[in-house]
């Protein structure tokens, strides 16, 4: 039991900053191998927001996605401690009942076509 709590991830604490140079690596090297490929999108603090409010949400998971024009998006999600979607939550009715509903899914991030950070 022990050895299994300690090795649970900490989906709260997935992702680091980094410096600014590493970031336009990254991006670079992107670019170079994927020349014609949308470079990243926009996502407003609005819908992130909304995801991020779910009661036992600790981050977000974004999987890539072709949307119904045949174009690349991502289906962004909330993520639970134990790292599993959250298709489902808990709500309080009008009634002061509790019930489930469907988890908050998203897509319509704005793609960015022109090359690098900043540009």
């Amino acid at each position: 039991m022990q050895k299994e709590l300690l090795a649970k991830k900490d989906y709260a604490s997935v992702g680091e900053e980094i410096s600014h140079e590493l970031a336009a690596d990254f991006v670079k090297a992107y670019e170079q191998a994927n020349p014609a490929a949308v470079r990243g999108y926009n996502i407003g603090r609005n819908i992130i927001d909304a995801i991020l409010a779910q009661p036992g949400c600790v981050g977000l998971r974004f999987y890539n996605a072709i949307n119904e024009a045949n174009q690349p998006t991502l289906v962004y999600v909330g993520i639970d401690v134990e790292g599993k979607d959250l298709v489902k939550r808990i709500v309080i009715t009008n009634s002061g009942d509790l019930a489930a509903a469907d988890g908050i899914l998203a897509d319509r991030a704005g793609n960015i076509w022109p090359t690098g950070i900043g540009r």
